[in-house]
């Protein structure tokens, strides 16, 4: 019999039995787990290698530092925008088609973005930046709908793999650069590993996944009050990320830190928060409500925060690390949730796409807007403390969404 079976298994009878399509089927559950872990490798780390690359990158492209920085700020206003028109797409064709055209769209991204020629880089850019939006909406819908016993531990698995990828693409950019001399050396990496994902991710051709008899349940994700508490929740925690990899090293410069000791303590914040990215959505999924862990967020992510704000100069290594577990911790929860607060892969693609796309759209300006006030105020107390209150008003949203029950449930408390 082959593994991947060509059998459709309706979404009433997975629902009422919550079972999984591999259930039984060992080496199926386990090749389907690591295609889609190969997949979810490639959501960061061509993306983010540009950091350390920055330099040499501008000195053959001859370009501005704001012209340079569309690179950054591209992919993010493409998870905004292409992340609502997934569910879409997804309804049109089956999603396990979608996740390899994604694939390959993320190939030949990173691919373009290997030519010295600007306008080539950006479209590069634009293909791999809607690649990942898309894997990013449909990955957790697809651990929910494939795999609905192992939806916490799997999201713990995909959020570390991703958040994995992209430390060890910025630590690996310059030793690699060095190595061979050149900038794109380390880039090639980040266009070949699609390739060996698309190739792996062939046999889940053979898997029919289509729905029927489709539930109730499966409401707009835009009519439910907790849902838009899931969206701030997410594009909180996304702009006091986005906002810490921007300006941190800066930061920490201000205070008396060396560039060198400030980039490694940036490192830091990715390293630190592995092992809360891997935790977080066990813990989530064996909890009736999870607002124990969103107390743990705000308790870690303000401990940091009022560290930089009132000893900056002191103690740098643990603000940096109480920062780290903040983060991995509210990406995780945030991923998760998309699972355990649906009824099916239809309704958690649905919020998915909801979540993402207004919360990275909101996450996009953030950067930009706290440069402002930085500009402004000459110094960094106001930020920090814009800061506190995003992190407040996150975890109130965090505590709204994680009460008892499903997203479209009204019985919160």
């Amino acid at each position: 019999m082959d593994p991947f079976s060509t059998r459709t298994i309706p979404y009433d009878e997975r629902l009422n039995l919550n079972q999984g399509h591999f259930d039984k089927r060992p080496w199926a559950f386990f090749g389907a787990i690591f295609a889609l872990m190969l997949a979810a490798a490639n959501l960061r780390g061509g993306l983010v290698i540009i950091g350390p690359l920055v330099a040499d990158m501008r000195a053959d492209l001859g370009v501005s530092a704001s012209a340079f920085g569309m690179l950054m700020t591209l992919p993010l206003i493409c998870f905004g925008l292409i992340s609502l028109l997934v569910p879409s797409l997804a309804r049109r064709i089956e999603p396990l088609q979608v996740v390899l055209l994604a694939i390959i769209v993320i190939a030949i991204g990173a691919a373009l973005r290997l030519v010295i020629n600007f306008p080539v880089m950006l479209f590069g850019t634009l293909l791999l930046g809607t690649g990942v939006a898309i894997l990013n909406v449909l990955i957790p819908g697809l651990v929910k709908g494939l795999f609905p016993r192992q939806s916490g531990s799997l999201t713990g698995l995909y959020t570390l793999i991703l958040t994995l990828g992209a430390t060890l693409s910025i630590l690996s950019a310059v030793p690699m650069r060095d190595y061979f001399g050149s900038w794109q050396a380390p880039m090639v990496v980040w266009a070949l590993l699609p390739l060996l994902a698309a190739l792996v991710w062939l046999p889940m051709l053979r898997v029919k996944f289509t729905p029927k008899n489709m539930p109730t349940p499966s409401t707009s994700a835009w009519r439910l009050p907790r849902a838009w508490a899931l969206m701030a929740f997410m594009g909180l925690q996304s702009s006091v990320f986005y906002v810490l990899a921007t300006w941190l090293p800066r930061l920490l410069m201000d205070s008396g830190y060396s560039d060198i000791y400030a980039g490694n303590l940036t490192s830091l914040l990715a390293l630190v928060g592995l092992p809360a990215a891997f935790i977080i959505p066990i813990a989530a999924g064996r909890l009736e409500t999870q607002r124990p862990l969103v107390l743990m967020i705000l308790i870690t992510g303000l401990a940091g925060l009022f560290g930089l704000l009132l000893m900056p100069e002191r103690f740098a290594e643990v603000w940096v690390s109480l920062l780290g577990i903040y983060g991995g911790s509210s990406l995780s929860l945030a991923l998760v949730l998309f699972a355990l607060k649906t009824h099916d892969m239809r309704q958690a693609t649905s919020l998915s796409a909801m979540v993402q796309g207004l919360g990275y759209l909101g996450a996009s300006l953030t950067p930009s807007i706290v440069g402002a006030i930085y500009d402004f105020s000459h110094e960094w107390t106001l930020v920090i403390w814009s800061l506190i209150v995003i992190t407040i008003l996150q975890n109130t949203a965090g505590w709204v969404v994680c009460g008892r029950g499903k997203i479209d449930e009204k019985h919160s408390v």
